[in-house]
């Protein structure tokens, strides 16, 4: 049987910032989740079990051969697709026999192989993708067939274990749903980490990561978060009892202190009274104060340990912090032209007329390879149009799909205050904390940022730019988000009055902003009011 197990892992950067304090689990065949909050220390920990790190102490332990894909997929752009699959040499050699070669090299370079381009058009048709993209390039690839082409690849190599970062990211829903089947088909144990709740809704266990800790559940996200529900309903009523027990020894406290110095006093005032000997009067007094501080040792031993309930029954009951994104009130009104794309053809073919009008929120939607990043980059003056003219009118922001915006040798504050020029540096730390980088957070270097903590440093980057955007290009945001950054910015968006433009695959997120329209790329441009 496939399994993947591993045992009080534990893990921190070369800079002492912890990670890991003891994580443990174990994966068998089937499909298991990972969730956490950003920045929990999920893609860490995936990296630890695929062996591109190595923890501080612990124990990983794998049955069989294993495939790992990253959450971003870093493949180089004239790299051929066959070549990512680990087929040229096989492709070659078969090539090369079917000219009559008789060199055993072919043959042996082909060895049981002889079905691997069949077998590799299955697996590559299992996914939504064509039997030519073997003999593509991936710069000729979009960013979910990029995605695709990498679980191909992990996949066909039929691994006892197969560790996913994020699979789902950039992906259509048809594609999402294609990858989901195929990987709760699998035979082997199959590890994920993920925020797609259509993903998470096929998983037979999940495993939360806090605070450097994994606690498992049994279950799809449904059942996991009605645990949690549950789990918080006790942890609530656990700390009011606690808040209630620790005010109440606070007045036993209070009440012991007072009648004991009450009754020092009276015990003085009687010994005089009764003309006792000095030597009698402080014996009594010596007694009495001991047993005064008895009892006050035990009312404080019952306040330490009542402070010490409440204590964990706050930290039980703490939620994971949240970022709050608020964007400038940018009014645009509903008359003003925003964006225009006159006779414009994409480079993919598409030819688009159309213009962008106040604060509309357009849902931009086609199949992987459609064009949809490709339409925004055009916008942004970024891709040149094959014909015609595309324009913004406004200041924009954009948040590009691979998060390659940021200067990687530079810290979160410094590429933040290249974008929001005349801020100071208080008011970039300052709103840069509602993105959960405090202190010295900030300065920490883009390069070394976790994909969470990467696509927060995007979102600000693009949201606290100044100008303020009066026009978004938002390319799958919600990718790598956990579920509370996921509900705030929504939050965010509903308040936000410019104009948007969105390319998601997460049906719930589109649904939540209410689009005015769906421009919808296929073989000809089609724009719908909703």
């Amino acid at each position: 049987m496939s399994f993947l197990s591993f045992s009080h892992l534990t893990f921190q950067w070369p800079d002492g910032a912890p990670v890991l304090a003891g994580a443990s689990g174990s994966v068998s065949s089937g499909l298991t989740a990972i969730v956490g909050a950003n920045g929990s220390g999920k893609s860490t920990l995936l990296r630890l079990l695929a062996g591109e790190l190595s923890p501080g102490s612990g124990v990983v332990s794998i049955s069989g051969t294993r495939a790992y894909v990253p959450q971003d997929v870093a493949l180089e752009a004239d790299a051929r697709a066959d070549a990512v699959m680990g087929l040229t040499s096989v492709r070659a050699a078969l090539r090369s026999i079917e000219h009559g070669s008789t060199d055993p090299v072919h043959y042996d370079t082909v060895g049981d192989h002889w079905d691997v381009e069949e077998s590799a058009a299955a697996t590559l048709a299992v996914l939504g993708l064509p039997a030519d993209t073997l003999d593509r390039t991936v710069g000729e690839l979009s960013g979910g067939e990029v995605t695709l082409l990498a679980l191909a690849s992990a996949v066909h190599s039929r691994p006892d274990v197969l560790v996913l970062d994020e699979p789902t990211n950039n992906l259509d829903a048809e594609a999402t749903e294609r990858v989901i089947d195929a990987l709760a088909s699998r035979r082997g144990a199959t590890l994920i980490v993920s925020h797609d709740r259509a993903l998470l809704a096929r998983v037979d266990a999940i495993g939360e990561l806090r605070r450097g800790s994994l606690r498992w559940f049994g279950g799809n996200v449904d059942a996991y978060e009605a645990a949690l529900e549950a789990e918080r309903f006790g942890a609530e009523a656990d700390l009011r009892s606690a808040r209630a027990q620790m005010a109440r020894q606070h007045r036993e406290l209070r009440t012991q202190v007072e009648g004991a110095g009450r009754r020092q006093r009276e015990g003085a005032r009687k010994a005089k009274q009764a003309g006792l000997p000095a030597i009698v009067a402080g014996a009594q007094k010596r007694s009495s104060q001991e047993s005064q501080a008895r009892a006050t040792k035990v009312h404080e031993e019952r306040l330490g340990a009542a402070r010490t309930r409440l204590d964990k029954a706050a930290d039980a009951a703490a939620q994971d912090k949240e970022i709050r994104v608020e964007l400038a009130e940018t009014d645009v009104p509903a008359r003003r032209d925003v964006a225009r794309f006159d006779s414009c053809v994409l480079p993919t073919g598409t030819r688009v007329d159309a213009s962008v009008q106040g604060p509309e929120r357009i849902v931009l939607a086609g199949r992987n390879g459609s064009g949809k990043t490709t339409l925004l980059r055009t916008l942004l003056g970024e891709v040149a149009p094959s014909a015609g003219t595309a324009s913004a009118l406004v200041p924009v922001g954009y948040l590009p799909q691979r998060l390659d915006v940021l200067d990687p040798q530079a810290s979160v504050v410094d590429n933040v205050r290249t974008r929001a020029r005349g801020a100071t540096p208080h008011e970039v730390r300052e709103a840069l904390a509602r993105f959960l980088f405090r202190g010295a957070a900030g300065d920490a270097v883009a390069d070394t940022l976790s994909g969470g903590e990467r696509l927060r440093a995007v979102l600000a980057c693009t949201l606290l730019a100044r100008p303020a955007p009066q026009l978004l290009l938002l390319d799958e945001p919600t990718n790598n988000l956990d579920f509370a950054s996921r509900r705030h910015l929504l939050e965010a968006l509903g308040d936000f009055r410019g104009a948007l433009i969105i390319v998601s695959h997460d049906a719930q997120f589109v649904q939540a902003l209410d689009p005015t329209r769906e421009w919808r790329l296929e073989d000809d441009f089609l724009d719908t009011p909703l």
